[in-house]
């Protein structure tokens, strides 16, 4: 699927308020509102702008967007222009059984919790407050009350890669339609001590992929754009060996990478490639977002696989995976390197005389 004149995901940064403290914050995220980030009449003007693009799903995150006090305004916008619309809310005293229902009356068509462990004493650890994972519990329960659609977003680290199993129970407790199954990238609060080897990945792979064959909900990967390189090897073998996954995600998500397929737009309006991509190409104040999207140097870059360097720009599977251009960047310096932490050598790249045998860890 190509991307070149809309993307497919739009996500916005509402504020980087958020009274939680989560050691692998993306956003570095502060307890007061930057006077800085986009005013009320100015998000309206935002996503007229993502209107425009056709019909993007449209995410509202942070910080924690309950912290502005015009975000049912913002979302009831949304929906009013006919924007599949998402929130990521932060599970703090904001976020009220009072304040699930309203989400559910706007018409969001669904709200993402975050559960990064399977204990409330490890999953508060990482969240930096007490009492999170009681309240992402019960918000949960608050939205199948209100018939609001959940998923469920967790962090994968070095300390809970091993608990995924019992997480996943969560995830079908709850009744969650999604599980967002994110890998870190070293920016923000995020280190590289926190994260997996390129083997433990491909280790988790494999357990996800064994569990979407039987899961009563959807599975999706943030920044581990080679679990597709995974699946497709995977189906292969499973045509002669039993069942593939239960639902088809993947084929509806391949290709879609940073900046490709995907922007994302700043408290204060820079637009970048992604969250997790720190290289703005504009700011919607004074740039257009399609214009940036389609015609800017970086994000034209960023969807042309051929042109990366190492592994990456060889590989067979480059086209569906692309590797994580926010992990090359954060590791390597370089959106357009290889990404560290994808094991698997092409044909093509092992062939090039010199070409070392094995990959990083």
């Amino acid at each position: 699927m190509r991307f070149d004149n809309s993307p497919f995901l739009v996500i916005w940064e509402t504020t980087q308020a958020c009274d939680l403290a989560c050691r692998h914050c993306r956003a570095c995220a502060i307890p007061h509102r930057d006077p800085a980030e986009l005013s009320p009449r100015e998000g309206l003007e935002l996503l007229e702008q993502i209107r425009g693009f056709g019909d993007p799903l449209m995410i509202f995150t942070g910080g924690d967007p309950l912290k502005r006090p015009d975000i049912f305004e913002l979302l009831g916008r949304s929906v009013d222009l006919g924007l599949r619309t998402t929130i990521t809310p932060s599970a703090t005293p904001l976020l009220t059984e009072s304040a699930v229902r309203r989400l559910a009356s706007t018409g969001v068509a669904r709200m993402a919790i975050s559960i990064d462990d399977s204990s409330a004493a490890a999953h508060d650890r990482f969240r930096g407050v007490h009492g999170s994972f009681d309240r992402s519990l019960a918000s949960l329960r608050w939205a199948r009350k209100a018939g609001l659609e959940t998923q469920i977003n967790t962090t994968v680290t070095a300390h809970n890669f091993r608990h995924l199993d019992r997480i996943a129970v969560l995830v079908a407790e709850s009744e969650a339609k999604l599980w967002s199954v994110f890998f870190l990238v070293a920016t923000g609060r995020a280190s590289r001590e926190d994260d997996l080897t390129a083997e433990q990945y491909e280790q988790v792979f494999g357990y996800l992929y064994n569990l979407s064959k039987t899961a009563p909900f959807d599975i999706k990967t943030t920044e581990a754009q080679h679990y597709r390189r995974y699946v497709a090897q995977q189906r292969k073998l499973d045509r002669s060996d039993g069942p593939g996954p239960r639902s088809d995600l993947i084929a509806r998500h391949g290709g879609i990478n940073d900046g490709k397929g995907l922007v994302f737009i700043s408290h204060t309006g820079e637009i970048f490639p992604s969250g997790f991509l720190p290289l703005s190409a504009g700011n919607v104040r004074q740039d257009s977002l399609a214009e940036i999207y389609r015609e800017h140097p970086l994000f034209l870059g960023l969807r042309r696989p051929d042109g990366f360097s190492g592994k990456c720009g060889l590989c067979e599977y480059r086209n569906l995976c692309g590797g994580s251009r926010s992990r090359a960047y954060a590791l390597e310096g370089d959106c357009f390197a290889s990404d560290p932490r994808c094991s698997y050598l092409p044909p093509a790249y092992t062939a090039r005389a010199g070409a070392p045998q094995e990959a990083p860890a």
